[in-house]
């Protein structure tokens, strides 16, 4: 979908996003050079049509007809089609990453759960090998790949959708005075959305990795638990898992779209626009790592409630307290979890940035927003 610059700068507001710039996938210079001038200072209602591109017509020349358009013109920024993109973007990243780290969630939910037989990440290796074998690490994997792509997809794509909604109240010059506001609204107001997605795959999840003999997997082990629990018990633990992963969500969004926008401003002396992709991904990466690290702080101890009341039937956040205590729950295996998480969200956010930049959209973050200039008063 082609537009023009003028189109295209009111399209993407200044005080969210940079202007993004990228080398289209098809070299136009390989076009004839009279082609090439006509189409790059022709006006969108004289480019190729849709219908013209790839099939051609009566008196088409080749070349015209096999014009292909940018990837920056594919997507046009906040329709239905963006919003589509970062919902799969978050699902492939989400999905993906969680399912790769497994092992290290088996571990760790255990150490949780039974902190006297597991009790250290290397004896909790060392068990889960001696009485489960090599396929002890992978138990739960499948509702863990479809319950976390489910997420992403609603965390992400509502994330964007959110944070342009609250930005479009907000106005130009309250969002960028006080933009990690709106980035902390968007990111909760997503994740609770998320969390109804995720919570009846994370009961089965945790039921089959804590308890060995409840089941294989997925399929035996989500018809186990309803009979076990009844439906509703698939959401028992929805509260709870607000708890955990909304303000996990809202330091993973606010606190990555900050240190972004601070290794650029610091670090990195080119402005963001004229950055390789390679290295405006590793930014990404770097960031997403470091904000990693600070969700798994501040949602350990809702982990921690998540893990115990998905595992004994009938159980209360009192027993759990009781069983933990208050530094147990924040101790509990949280170095394990730092390196999960860090690896996990610096994982999501290059993989969504990747799928951005595959599609022509801009990365996420790096450019401070600049205030709607003051009105002048009569």
């Amino acid at each position: 979908m082609a537009f023009s610059d003028c189109s295209r700068q009111f399209a993407i507001p200044n005080f969210l996003y940079s202007p993004f710039t990228t080398n289209p996938f098809f070299d136009l210079d390989a076009i004839s050079s009279a082609n090439h001038q006509h189409l790059l200072h022709a006006s969108p209602s004289v480019l190729p049509s849709p219908s013209r591109i790839g099939g051609g017509g009566a008196g088409d020349s080749p070349k015209t007809s096999f014009v292909i358009p940018a990837p920056k013109e594919k997507i046009e920024m906040y329709s239905p089609a963006f919003y589509a993109a970062s919902a799969v973007g978050g699902m492939m990243a989400c999905g993906f990453t969680h399912a790769a780290v497994t092992p290290l969630d088996i571990v760790k939910c255990n150490m949780q759960i039974d902190p006297e037989k597991y009790k250290s990440v290397r004896s909790g290796f060392g068990v889960v090998l001696k009485e489960q074998g090599i396929k002890g690490f992978f138990r739960g994997w499948a509702p863990t790949f479809l319950g976390y792509s489910a997420q992403g997809a609603f965390k992400y794509g509502f994330y964007d959708f959110f944070k342009k909604y609250y930005s479009d109240i907000a106005g130009p010059e309250f969002t960028a005075k006080y933009k990690t506001l709106i980035y902390l609204a968007g990111s909760a107001s997503a994740e609770v959305i998320a969390d109804v997605a995720l919570c009846p795959m994370e009961a089965v999840k945790v039921r089959v990795q804590t308890q060995p003999g409840f089941a294989r997997g997925l399929r035996d082990g989500f018809p186990k638990f309803v009979k076990s629990e009844g439906s509703l018990g698939l959401f028992k633990g929805l509260v709870p898992l607000w708890g955990r992963q909304v303000p996990y969500t809202m330091m993973k969004f606010a606190s990555f779209e900050n240190i972004v926008e601070l290794i650029y401003k610091h670090a990195i002396p080119t402005p963001k626009e004229e950055c390789s992709k390679t290295l405006q991904l590793g930014v990404s990466f770097t960031g997403g790592y470091i904000a990693g690290v600070f969700c798994a702080v501040v949602s350990h101890p809702a982990d921690n409630l998540v893990s115990f009341l998905n595992n004994a039937k009938g159980a209360t956040v009192g027993d759990a307290v009781k069983k933990f205590g208050l530094w147990g729950l924040f101790t509990r295996g949280l170095p394990l979890r730092i390196v999960m998480i860090g690896t996990l969200t610096g994982a999501q956010w290059g993989i969504v940035d990747s799928f951005k930049v595959f599609v022509g959209l801009p990365t996420t973050g790096g450019v401070t927003p600049v205030p709607a200039p003051a009105v002048a008063k009569a």
